[in-house]
């Protein structure tokens, strides 16, 4: 058999470990795309997007704002209640 690249492997290691934080599947991928499958920054990403949902905020203006402000929590919350 064909041996998996080992950034494929990382990428599902790290996939593995957001999905057991109980994040959903489809919102991990889409995580890890958009951030180069850094596992650090998809993390604090679904993370803020998680906790801003809780707030009442739309994910799609959340999603749009973190990548606005780079994850930076203080910022996206200031953008959101702007909106």
């Amino acid at each position: 058999p064909a041996c998996l690249p080992l950034q494929f492997v990382s990428y599902l290691g790290a996939c593995d470990r957001l999905l057991k934080q109980g994040y959903e599947e489809g919102q991990v991928e889409e995580a890890m795309e958009m951030f180069q499958y850094s596992e650090k920054k998809a993390a604090e990403f679904l993370h803020l997007l998680a906790q801003f949902n809780d707030m009442g905020f739309q994910q799609n203006e959340i999603k749009e704002v973190l990548l606005l402000c780079g994850n930076q929590r203080e910022r996206a919350l200031e953008e959101l209640v702007m909106k």
